[in-house]
């Protein structure tokens, strides 16, 4: 009888331990045609393969403002009136029906192009999608951060979490029958924390929470997308720069074509031209785009904190004043310089803390790994070429989330998101 209840017992752990794991897709059957992750980063989707979306025209959106840090009002440059309250993008269905709060990623705007992607396949769903900024973007510091450091994201998506519930506030006669969240790239990590303290506050009660390419560990991430920038490649002199480099290549695409076509495809089609970038190349172009944005990050922090690393604290800045100067010496701090010099000092004044690896931990999925492991509602989709992840990323995932992780096999990093496969994908699971 014992051996028996013992067999039982193991056989049915058996059967769970099968069920929870990951949905791992098949190279062979997922037909994302990019193999090269730097080019999906880059180039996303061929138009062909992306789903029907509707236009603009077809949408009944519009953008709002609500403000957070009145004080602001009197803090920040007079140039910076278009950020001293926090501007948003609603789009309302014409009935009752679920509204979807996007979180866009690293620096981003409400307007980025990934989440106006999303916005457009949400409402046509029949969702109500509220579009919000990165705590890392400029106008998000500016109107709505209480200490404009992000990096700690538990402080990060309390901020955040104000800022919906604002949004809710200033549309009380829009009829929602559910509330639902996802953030992509940055937005992801946020999207979880959000969803850990909504368990306790109990403003919106999350039905589901869907993650899109998050980081891990935060700081493997940001040291991974460094390191791009440090690529050496070919063909940059001492008096070529990079950025010629890629503008005489687009140049003579653009001969070659015979006329200029800035489109979504773009990108697409260039990288099948002889012209098309090298891989350094492509690292080089990920990279200094997430260079720039940890360049805004250091700029603003330092300017609203008057910490004088990059903006001397006594140093009017009105209209006329030319920026260029700031601009160079932000560029010289990447994210590593960023959270050494700015963050770390902040985090360990306010809350006592220690190393950077007790940092680490507090920023990171990790922070949430009992929550994540045990609620049903949160899954994760994610890339196996992702440029953001580090060893040992994808198998956190796995213990963590079981068959609520979905694992593509190529996309780089939200590079698939607008593939029709993962599309519909994204619509099952909220759905479902």
């Amino acid at each position: 009888m014992l051996r028996s209840l013992r067999f039982a017992a193991l056989f049915s752990g058996l059967i769970l331990s099968a069920s929870a794991l990951a949905v791992d897709i098949d190279a062979a059957s997922y037909g994302y045609p990019l193999t090269n992750p730097f080019e999906a980063t880059i180039a996303t989707t061929p138009p062909d393969l992306r789903p029907e979306l509707p236009l603009d025209d077809d949408i009944d959106q519009s953008d709002r403002s609500v403000t957070l840090r009145p004080e602001r009002q009197f803090e920040l440059p007079d140039n910076f009136w278009p950020v001293k309250k926090l501007t948003y993008r609603i789009a309302t269905q014409d009935k009752a029906a679920p509204l979807i709060f996007l979180i866009a990623g690293t620096g981003a705007r409400y307007d980025s192009s990934l989440n106006e992607y999303l916005k457009k396949l949400y409402y046509k769903a029949g969702y109500h999608v509220v579009q919000l900024s990165s705590p890392t973007s400029f106008d998000f510091m500016s109107a709505a951060s209480r200490f404009a450091t992000p990096g700690i994201t538990k402080d990060d998506a309390e901020d955040m979490y104000r800022v919906m519930q604002a949004v809710r506030a200033q549309n009380p006669k829009l009829p929602i029958t559910d509330y639902y969240l996802t953030g992509y790239s940055l937005g992801g990590l946020d999207a979880a924390f959000v969803a850990h303290l909504d368990e306790t506050r109990r403003s919106f009660n999350f039905k589901k929470v869907l993650l899109l390419n998050p980081p891990v560990n935060l700081y493997t991430s940001i040291t991974n997308l460094d390191r791009l920038v440090q690529t050496e490649v070919k063909g940059i002199t001492n008096t070529t720069t990079f950025y010629e480099l890629v503008l005489n290549k687009l140049t003579r695409y653009f001969q070659q074509k015979g006329y200029i076509d800035l489109n979504d495809a773009l990108l697409y089609d260039f990288q099948q031209s002889k012209q098309h970038l090298s891989n350094e190349q492509m690292a080089m172009l990920i990279g200094t785009s997430f260079r720039f944005s940890a360049a805004d990050i250091a700029f603003t922090s330092d300017l609203i904190n008057r910490r004088g690393l990059i903006t001397p604290p006594k140093t009017p800045i009105t209209e006329g004043t030319s920026l260029t100067p700031y601009l160079k010496r932000a560029l010289q701090c990447d994210f590593d310089c960023y959270i050494t010099e700015q963050v770390i000092p902040m985090w360990r004044a306010r809350t006592d803390g220690g190393s950077l690896l007790q940092l680490i931990n507090q920023v990171s999925l990790y922070a949430l790994e009992d929550y994540l492991r045990n609620s049903p509602k949160i899954a994760v989709m994610h890339n196996a070429d992702d440029v953001i992840l580090g060893p040992g990323d994808l198998g956190f995932l796995r213990k963590t989330f079981g068959d609520r992780l979905t694992v593509y096999p190529l996309g780089g990093h939200c590079g698939n998101l607008n593939y029709r496969v993962n599309s519909d994908a994204m619509l099952e699971f909220f759905r479902g």
